[in-house]
């Protein structure tokens, strides 16, 4: 739960967790991650460069057109794989992709990184059985920030991302963008001990994080800086999860490609305008929507689609039967695919989770009716 207003950074969210019929008898821990400043939202957007897009803008002149039709992938062909081009139809090259192009991460820099609203000097000591699962339900509820979770000596098993189940992956580290959250079980050794579980910044060595800790384990020092830094955020994951129930196959109805901009004056743009200006994305309820985001930017974006859940339907790796979420993230100079069916009629808001990108104009409209 957060407020849009950017206040996030202030504390302005809290978890809401909606524990599962078939749970079972796992222990829950929740992790929600923040990125903390005392500057307020409106001297950090000044120090950037920009303004909030809200304010209002004259026209920006026509976007480029949009594409839909009835033609369009099946769903039910995704489990075929890579194309052997290496991309999905559609998916060519963007401008600035290639040798030399360039990319970042963390334009805004934080006074803290937080899990459950404490640093690594006095980090949340979570008490925990010799021997006992637990289900780590983490969030990222940052303003800016994306994060690595790294589980260290305990080999973790994803079984849910955004809220959906998945089908089982093991692993210690995984990206977790802003406003995405993701289910991880953890099994204790017997012989107990401290177990941390830490967030890193992406592309960064600044990390933050909780332990869990048996009766009478030793708690060390952990130190809020990492060895090296951490990679940036790729669709990599999303690649190898599949939906635990993947979306039934049916034809694509109609199909949107979105060019995400970045111009000058920190002005962040879908189709080459900013909210205000945009151009909502006009729906029948019940089609099945496919949106190709192209990213020629220099960040990732981690998309987010209000009101419903999408497939996550391919990328440069081809065409797969992905996970369900309702953000995803869209590497620079990458082109990726969703997929969803529009069940819910009204208004819906589709925005970047950086919410500093939101907040100066990437941000449009999904109208269903």
């Amino acid at each position: 739960m957060h407020s849009h207003q950017l206040t996030e950074q202030q504390l302005l969210a809290a978890p809401m967790i909606t524990r599962e019929k078939d749970a079972g008898d796992l222990r829950d821990v929740v992790l929600m991650l923040h990125d903390f400043a005392f500057r307020s939202p409106a001297e950090i957007l000044a120090g950037l460069g920009g303004s909030d897009a809200h304010a209002g803008h004259g026209s920006a002149g026509a976007s480029p057109p949009r594409a839909s039709g009835s033609g369009g992938i099946n769903h039910g062909d995704m489990n075929h794989g890579a194309r052997s081009s290496g991309m999905m139809p559609g998916m060519g090259m963007m401008p600035g992709m290639g040798a030399g192009m360039r990319i970042h991460a963390n334009d805004v820099s934080y006074d803290a990184y937080l899990a459950n609203d404490r640093t690594l000097d006095d980090p949340e000591v979570i008490r925990v059985d010799k021997g006992e699962r637990v289900r780590l339900r983490v969030i990222n509820g940052a303003t800016a920030t994306a994060f690595f979770v790294d589980t260290g000596s305990i080999e973790a098993t994803c079984i849910a991302v955004d809220g959906s189940p998945c089908q089982p992956l093991k692993g210690r580290r995984f990206p977790l963008a802003q406003g995405q959250r993701i289910d991880l079980v953890l099994s204790l050794p017997g012989e107990g001990g401290t177990f941390p579980i830490l967030a890193q910044v992406e592309a960064d060595i600044r990390q933050t994080g909780i332990v869990l800790a048996t009766s009478g384990a030793t708690i060390a020092k952990i130190g809020d800086i990492a060895r090296e830094a951490a990679p940036y955020a790729t669709l990599a994951l999303d690649e190898k999860l599949r939906a635990l129930v993947p979306l039934p196959e049916r034809k694509v109805d109609r199909t949107f490609r979105l060019m995400l901009g970045e111009e000058a004056g920190y002005r962040w743009t879908i189709n080459g305008r900013v909210h205000g200006e945009h151009q909502p994305l006009d729906v029948r309820r019940g089609e099945r929507i496919a949106i190709m985001f192209m990213n020629p930017t220099s960040m990732m974006h981690p998309m987010h689609l209000h009101g419903h859940h999408f497939q996550v339907a391919g990328s440069r790796a081809g065409q797969f039967a992905g996970p369900i979420r309702d953000t995803v993230i869209v590497p620079p100079h990458t082109p990726v695919m969703i997929v969803f069916d529009a069940e819910q009629p009204g208004r819906w808001f589709l925005h970047c989770h950086h919410l500093y990108h939101m907040a100066t104009g990437m941000m449009t409209e999904l109208s269903i009716s």
